[in-house]
């Protein structure tokens, strides 16, 4: 069983900056895949940003030039820095990760934490 808990939300003023993390627990061998995906009211979840074990990494178009996604895999963590923050950032952000247990891998998702960008 693997566990991904979520920190680092909150309240915002725009223009501001704030960090998400997201660490996995459990029986991992390795993890692929790492990104962050947001959810805001009456919209669909969209990926924000995500990282491979082999340093391949992209942006949604959004998040360009202000959110960075970095990880340790030592940690089995995964973070979000995000800076110049807008209104339109304010959504839940979730994680998700690839994540190879003992001959498989399976998809698995993080509780989510909110964050608000107010203007």
């Amino acid at each position: 069983q693997v566990q991904l808990v979520e920190s680092g939300g909150g309240l915002v003023q725009a223009g501001g900056s704030l960090r998400l993390s997201c660490a996995a627990s459990g029986s991992i061998f390795s993890i692929n895949v790492m990104g962050w995906y947001r959810q805001a009211p009456g919209k669909q979840r969209e990926l924000v940003a995500r990282t491979t074990s082999s340093g391949f990494t992209n942006y949604a178009d959004s998040g360009k030039g202000r959110f960075t996604i970095s990880r340790d895999n030592a940690k089995n963590a995964v973070y979000l820095q995000m800076n110049s923050l807008k209104p339109e950032d304010t959504a839940v952000y979730y994680c998700n990760m690839f994540v190879l247990t003992s001959g498989r891998t399976d998809d698995y998702w993080g509780q989510g934490t909110q964050v608000t960008v107010s203007s």
